[in-house]
């Protein structure tokens, strides 16, 4: 493991921020308070397998809708990331060690839920001489062991400090979609992802699909941070130079006043005008809504994924 001299207490590098005021929110972010069977039951499954999810740890706002309907996103590899994002909940510090029976663990779940389509994220390790993609790797191959009939979908970190090789070790485990978010527009990186670097992440995405083109790619991105128009045209632009499938664009939500400010609330019909500017730049699916999220109706959406590329697929055959 690298030596990192990272503070051990939750958000250190927030604490000394100014206070940003947290506006309220208009009548289309606002979500039911979680509750019911079916969440009680998700929560109980992910607390006797000793798991942690992202949708606690980032505060995602359809916990309750997800989660009473028996899907959570698993987060592997701690809850403690390496990294400092001025827009994340995730804590910052320094890690414990990886543990080996994890893979299991969320194999075991991921079969008692019986999940269709599981998302698999987890914090940035650069701790980790390769990030954590063999534990990713073996996270994959369990759940493949374990329930053969489910989809994976996983939220990987950037990798930025590994050798570029690393990211073999996981496509080679074959994913069913490989997803990184990009998060934001590349001028806004120095203050929202200061630890990331936009261009490293979109050719991570292109890497992808140049080791395996059968693997689906995903990334997103959050508007209401301070962006502008043609700059998130522009990311789109970008994501399709890299031959990326799916795109999913969803509102910022401050975790709290330490966080980086919300600097607007974007209208759901900006948000159907991003979307319909996205499938006119050849996505093959797009989710573009408020209360989007990387894993938010996952599933769902990823069986009109592969339905579009069989589509495509079929029109380009008939016009050849």
């Amino acid at each position: 493991m690298r030596d990192l001299k990272i503070p051990d207490q939750r958000h250190p590098e927030k604490a000394h921020r100014p206070d940003n005021a947290q506006p309220k929110k208009p009548s289309w972010i606002r979500v039911k308070a979680p509750g019911g069977q079916g969440y009680a039951e998700t929560r109980k499954t992910m607390r006797e397998h000793n798991l942690t999810t992202v949708c606690e740890e980032a505060g995602c706002p359809n916990v309750g809708e997800c989660w009473s309907q028996g899907h959570a996103t698993m987060m592997i590899m701690g809850e403690i990331c390496t990294r400092g994002c001025t827009f994340c909940n995730v804590a910052t510090g320094r890690p414990d060690a990886l543990d080996v029976f994890e893979p299991g663990r969320v194999a075991d779940a991921v079969q008692k839920l019986g999940l269709n389509h599981v998302v698999i994220t987890s914090v940035d390790r650069d701790d980790l001489e390769d990030g954590g993609a063999e534990h990713f790797a073996q996270t994959i191959r369990a759940v493949r062991h374990r329930s053969p009939g489910t989809t994976i979908e996983i939220l990987t970190p950037d990798f930025l400090k590994c050798a570029p090789s690393v990211l073999e070790t996981v496509v080679a485990a074959k994913p069913d979609v490989f997803n990184h978010n990009l998060e934001t527009v590349p001028g806004l990186y120095p203050e929202v992802r200061p630890g990331a670097r936009y261009f490293h992440s979109l050719r991570l995405l292109q890497r992808v699909k140049e080791i395996d083109p059968s693997i689906f790619t995903k990334s997103g991105i959050m508007v209401g941070l301070g962006e502008q128009r043609p700059q998130v045209l522009q990311v789109m632009d970008d994501l399709r130079s890299a031959d990326v499938d799916f795109m999913t664009i969803g509102q910022y939500l401050q975790p709290s006043s330490k966080h980086h400010r919300i600097d607007t609330f974007v209208t759901p019909e900006e948000f159907a005008s991003y979307e319909k500017a996205a499938f006119g730049k050849g996505f093959l699916m797009v989710s573009a809504t408020p209360l989007t999220r990387s894993s938010y109706h996952a599933g769902d959406d990823f069986a009109r994924l592969r339905d579009a590329r069989e589509r495509r697929l079929a029109a380009a055959a008939t016009s050849a």
